[in-house]
């Protein structure tokens, strides 16, 4: 059997990228190995939340119900608006990001900056709505009363609108004593106290008649059941152990926790793109400036950063769908 020889000169060269794979360089090839990567991952995550939802589906929180509120509108009921426009400013910087790739194409240096700015600012201004998203949810609006099984109970008034804990709520005043040493008394950790006590709401809702209860379980036509007044006041009084305000990882306002872990988890990964995409797009834009892809000839590095970037938008379409709307 004869070697096979490799000849290596100058009428023969190691393949170093010059003979492109499917005509993409080795950057970009590089990039659609990570775009599939993570759309593997961030598939999972909405599998796993498509699964947990259908098993709590009697229970889980109607996201018009939960996201209605928008920046500087307070009291004003705009169910799902504000995720309707974070969708569209980041569709709109995926928009901008094409017109700045097509401008490296054409070697047009100031409308790639143009469109780069432009790109940087929407995504900017969705971070921004997304956190503040983040702090309205895990604020809360209303307040409830958590049950011995982990359930919620909310407040409803005779016109079936929600009533915020604290504007039905008695004070009791109350003395926090302060222990010493030598007490005998120790403790690891104290839980926040939340702005009233369960004996407060308790005392308030029994007196103001026009108060009902509506737990998170879905009746036949998919609406939050809601007890009558003699069902709500033995429901209160016989399962009641706590007051929720807000959402975070193990308690939840507005339903089942499970829907807060979710949230938190996947829009804050989704966010953690978006943020690191603007970052990203920051070094690309100080480079433009500065003419290092007109030295190099090209601005394949915009077209690198912009399929990410793409992604990202794409990905937003899919949690924007299956999280809010369905």
């Amino acid at each position: 059997m004869e070697a096979t020889v490799v000849k290596t000169g100058t009428d023969q060269k190691t393949w170093d990228g010059g003979n492109k794979p499917l005509n993409a360089s080795y950057g970009k090839m590089m990039m659609w190995f990570f775009i599939v990567s993570d759309a593997l991952t961030f598939s999972g995550f909405l599998a796993s939340y498509g699964f947990s939802r259908y098993k709590f589906i009697d229970s889980w929180p109607i996201a018009d119900e939960v996201f209605t509120h928008f920046p500087f509108l307070h009291g004003v009921e705009a169910p799902m608006y504000y995720v309707a426009f974070m969708t569209f400013i980041l569709i709109f910087s995926s928009v901008t990001m094409v017109l700045a790739v097509d401008a490296g194409h054409h070697m047009k240096k100031n409308k790639v900056i143009f469109y780069l700015f432009l790109t940087i600012i929407g995504g900017a201004i969705f971070v921004g709505s997304q956190a503040w998203e983040w702090g309205t949810f895990i604020k809360g609006s209303y307040g409830a009363v958590e049950t011995k099984g982990g359930k919620i109970l909310q407040f409803l008034n005779t016109e079936g609108d929600r009533v915020a804990i604290g504007d039905f709520a008695i004070s009791i005043p109350t003395e926090r004593v302060q222990q010493n040493s030598n007490d005998g008394i120790w403790f690891q950790s104290e839980s926040a106290a939340t702005s009233v006590s369960l004996d407060e709401v308790t005392a308030g809702f029994l007196a103001n008649e026009s108060l009902l209860i509506r737990t998170q379980y879905l009746d036949e036509n998919g609406e939050r059941t809601i007890l009558s007044r003699e069902e709500s006041v033995a429901k209160l009084q016989a399962d009641g152990i706590g007051i929720v305000e807000g959402a975070n990882l193990k308690h939840n306002e507005y339903g089942t926790p499970l829907f807060a872990d979710f949230f938190f988890f996947i829009t804050g990964f989704h966010g953690f793109h978006v943020f690191s995409g603007v970052m990203i797009n920051l070094i690309i834009f100080f480079n433009v400036i500065l003419g290092t892809y007109e030295r190099r000839g090209h601005y394949e590095m915009v077209e690198k950063v912009g399929l990410y970037w793409h992604f990202v938008d794409l990905v937003w379409v899919f949690v924007f769908t299956f999280f809010y709307l369905v």
